[in-house]
């Protein structure tokens, strides 16, 4: 197993688990914060799985998760906001 096998392995093991624990456990606000831990966790795993797997083209996939990550927390966030 290479440097950066062993990384996403740690990074999916011990960043996952805080957000996922986030997301079912509290209220809304928490909710959001653990929905934004777990996109930038997953962006950053499948960044290390594609240097691990040498292939640059694999960077697609995570600029792209980047991008809806940034967007959907635009939309909870407004729609958390409107909240009485």
């Amino acid at each position: 197993m290479n440097p950066w096998l062993a990384g996403a392995v740690a990074l999916l093991v011990g960043g996952l688990g805080p957000a996922l624990w986030l997301g079912a456990r509290r209220d809304p606000v928490h909710r959001l914060v653990g929905l934004e831990l777990g996109g930038a966790v997953t962006v950053l795993i499948l960044l290390l799985l594609s240097q691990a797997a040498g292939q640059s083209s694999y960077l697609i996939v995570p600029l792209a998760l980047v991008l809806a990550s940034f967007a959907g927390t635009l939309v909870f966030t407004r729609l958390l906001s409107s909240r009485p």
